[in-house]
């Protein structure tokens, strides 16, 4: 699994990358099957006083590709509130492609019909 973090306009420090990182944990931890992973990091200044922080990230995953992005005044809270719609768009994923596979089994039909014996007579 690859993990990119970059940042726009802002200077990705290693306690960013660590609190990444650590968040991205529960993504793994509920779905293992991720093959990429790019995180987007991006610090927009709209007026003197307001800036606005933006968190994105595209993950890659074996036949889906998941983008999710945040808006927030905090950086760390843009981070936790994408790893929670990551989390739920992940988990939604997974549940999907799990009743898919039992989907087989649960449209069998339950009463198998049996071979007809001839009755003597």
């Amino acid at each position: 699994m690859n993990l990119t973090i970059s940042g726009h306009h802002l200077e990705v420090t290693p306690a960013i990358r660590e609190y990444v990182q650590s968040k991205l944990e529960r993504v793994r931890r509920h779905f293992d099957q991720v093959i990429d992973i790019a995180v987007i990091l991006t610090v927009d200044n709209l007026t003197e006083k307001e800036k606005r922080q933006k968190a994105e990230i595209n993950l890659r995953l074996s036949g889906k590709t998941v983008y999710v992005e945040s808006l927030s005044h905090d950086l760390y809270a843009a981070i936790d509130t994408l790893i929670d719609k990551l989390d739920r768009q992940v988990m939604k994923y997974k549940n999907k492609v799990q009743d898919h596979n039992h989907q087989a089994i649960k449209h069998m039909p339950e009463d198998m019909p049996e071979e007809e014996t001839p009755s003597a007579a």
